[in-house]
């Protein structure tokens, strides 16, 4: 049984399918290859664009999809994780798809359930999905990453996000610049700096991420708009530099990204919520088609 724990639970030669499978997707043609396939999600953390990414994928490919209301599931009543995992597997899912805010959740899952466990984002730790729709979106716009730069903008120590990207797209290719401020830079080989300023003219993309607040044990910025002078995206800072921009969603505009960056036509952040509906989808078929 296959799990999608990590980014590195493919490899390359996976992950090149994947890609391929999804641009397939992307023209709106598909079987309904899922039919007979049952897929419960179980979100201890709040999500729409993931849970509904999923959901809209699962339902295109023809699988059934139960939604377990986390909120008044038996974990609340102290039945441990291991329990949870066991009944959920007792009823003879193909697929799992876990959200939970702690890192090792949907590992320790893995580990009591016939079924294919999907990591929508563990704690800190992972959310592979996501850089996966990542790396197609930047594949899609460049034909090929290899040499390519990006900037992580942002709270990347606490960013799941960053972590399965920064593992993803190096090993496709690409050379990963940290800008951030001292205390939301993690311990890396990587190339840092807190000055976007200062990598600006170098990068071909950058990924802005979300101020990670509700993750951070004591307030780092006097206020948000402290941070957003330092580390928005703003059309003053692009100026007409041929570079694309991502985020992950949900956006804190003129925080994370001016308004009008994100109207701006470089900004692809709606084209990754739909590439996410299409890789989603690729990943579902490969795990339990």
């Amino acid at each position: 049984m296959q799990h999608l724990i990590r980014t590195d639970d493919f490899t390359k030669q996976e992950i090149e399918t994947l890609l391929a499978d999804a641009k397939s997707f992307s023209d709106g043609h598909f079987e309904k290859i899922l039919q007979d396939k049952l897929i419960i999600t179980l979100f201890f953390e709040n999500s729409t664009r993931t849970k509904s990414s999923f959901e809209i994928a699962a339902k295109r490919l023809g699988a059934q999809m139960v939604h377990l209301d986390v909120a008044k599931s038996s974990t609340k009543k102290g039945e441990t994780l291991v329990d949870t995992a066991m009944n959920l597997d007792a009823m003879g899912p193909d697929a799992i798809i876990v959200r939970h805010q702690n890192a090792g959740v949907p590992k320790i899952l893995s580990q009591h359930t016939k079924a294919s466990i999907l990591n929508a984002g563990d704690g800190a730790h992972a959310h592979p999905s996501q850089a996966l729709l990542d790396l197609y979106t930047l594949s899609d716009h460049f034909g090929s990453v290899v040499g390519k730069k990006i900037a992580i903008v942002g709270d990347i120590k606490n960013s799941r996000v960053a972590n399965s990207n920064i593992e993803l797209l190096t090993r496709f290719g690409m050379e990963v610049i940290l800008v951030a401020p001292p205390h939301f830079l993690p311990k890396t080989s990587l190339k840092t700096t807190h000055y976007l300023t200062e990598i600006i003219d170098e990068v071909d993309a950058i990924m802005s991420l979300r101020t990670q607040t509700e993750r951070h044990s004591s307030q780092s910025y006097a206020s948000l708009k402290d941070y957003a002078s330092d580390f928005c995206i703003t059309e003053e800072l692009v100026g007409e530099r041929d570079i694309i921009l991502l985020h992950p969603g949900p956006v804190h505009r003129n925080i994370d990204i001016s308004d009008a960056m994100l109207e701006d036509k470089r900004c692809k952040v709606l084209e990754q919520v739909t590439n996410g509906v299409n890789m989603r989808m690729a990943i579902l078929k490969k795990l339990i088609a």
